[in-house]
């Protein structure tokens, strides 16, 4: 049950009646005081997760309300509930998304939505270039100056930001400002408004500069990148294996195509693991996995991929190649001649498509300008 700001005032009288009907209520502590009835009533624990089996589960065959904040599908506890039980209903009140946008005049087309509920405020980094209007869903009261300081850092201090607390209720508040003179204190319930000034920002399109890329010079470059990502094709949700990641320049383009999509990033060295870490953060995915280790050991019971991308230790395209999903996509290179022996017999017994690539960049030549070629790389490309 979605419940607002208003609290029980705000319900409709079919929404008060399935509450009514309800054997025990569970929220948070600040939504079980909205509402005035006589039940037995639980407040979550904190963490979560843990605990939502054990706690659902000593209700069994018990009518159980589940108190949320607006829409129960928005960043809420009911998606959790309708991935975990068959029998749940959902009864949505309005959004502080739709509430926001209202009270700033935005459309919903023109508006992204980035939820740091429980996660790295850097998520907001993936979407920021000029003049982007940005919703944030807040994790509690600190969230808004670590935006602020999030978007001083990528060079959009001048964003200017609006905060809008306890939505819909009688304590609403509303404070702007700009990100880089931000200093206000704020309710915990809040969402923040970001109007994006600055930048430049970053392409979602596949191709960034290499020096978006912290690196050791193992780097896949910017050219072969965006050919290994097309081939790749990332779809929305889809996984992608990293395998032989170097700076994880590969697994973080393919997570930045899209929000719902993942990527697991394996490496051996352990300095250039949290590396990768690093440049995932700093480039707006932190939820990227890394795993240290070697192929194909370090592959052992990761999740099947919907694509693979070999960019060292082609050794391993059988083990990947076994657990690829079906339609998924395999995508490797190869600089040496035993690596590219190796990708010549894959083609030959599974076909897909091999193909050399070779990229020359003008460079300066004595008093003149002259082609400087890098190293000529064999890409084999296979769809399950």
């Amino acid at each position: 049950m979605g419940i607002g700001a208003d609290g029980w005032a705000g319900l409709t009288e079919a929404a008060r009646a399935e509450l009514s009907a309800c054997d025990v209520l569970f929220g948070a502590s600040r939504q079980l005081d909205l509402v005035p009835l006589d039940l037995p009533k639980t407040a979550w624990p904190s963490p979560l997760l843990p605990a939502l089996d054990r706690l659902l589960g000593a209700h069994e065959d018990r009518r159980l309300g589940v108190l949320a904040s607006g829409d129960p599908m928005l960043s809420g506890i009911g998606t959790t509930l309708m991935r975990r039980f068959a029998d749940v209903r959902i009864v949505p009140g309005v959004s502080s998304v739709t509430l926001a946008r209202a009270r700033l005049g935005w459309a919903a087309e023109e508006t992204e939505v980035v939820s740091v509920v429980g996660r790295n405020v850097h998520r907001v980094a993936r979407v920021l270039t000029p003049g982007a209007r940005l919703l944030v869903l807040s994790s509690d009261a600190s969230s808004p100056a670590a935006i602020a300081s999030l978007l001083v850092e990528h060079g959009f201090g001048d964003s200017a930001m609006t905060v809008l607390a306890q939505l819909g209720g009688p304590g609403e508040q509303i404070v702007r400002g700009t990100a880089r003179e931000w200093s206000a204190e704020v309710d915990p319930l809040n969402v923040v408004a970001v109007e994006c000034a600055g930048g430049p920002g970053l392409a979602l399109v596949p191709g960034l500069p290499d020096d978006a890329f912290e690196s050791d010079g193992q780097l896949t470059k910017r050219d072969l990148r965006a050919v290994a990502l097309a081939r790749l094709a990332p779809r929305p949700g889809e996984l992608l294996w990293d395998v032989g990641a170097g700076a994880g320049s590969v697994a973080i383009e393919w997570s930045r195509t899209h929000a719902s999509n993942r990527a697991i990033a394996v490496e051996r060295s352990a300095e250039r693991a949290a590396r990768i870490g690093h440049n995932a953060e700093r480039l707006g995915v932190p939820d990227l996995r890394v795993v240290e280790g070697s192929a194909p050991d370090a592959l052992d019971g990761l999740p099947a991929p919907d694509a693979v991308f070999l960019g060292g230790g082609v050794t391993a395209w059988p083990v990947c190649w076994a657990v690829l999903r079906e339609g998924g996509r395999l995508v490797a290179h190869a600089v040496t001649l035993e690596s590219e022996q190796t990708l010549a017999q894959a083609y030959r017994t599974h076909g897909g498509e091999l193909v050399r690539i070779a990229v020359e960049h003008a460079a300066p030549l004595g008093g003149f300008t002259g082609w400087a070629p890098a190293r000529t790389v064999t890409q084999w490309s296979i769809r399950k």
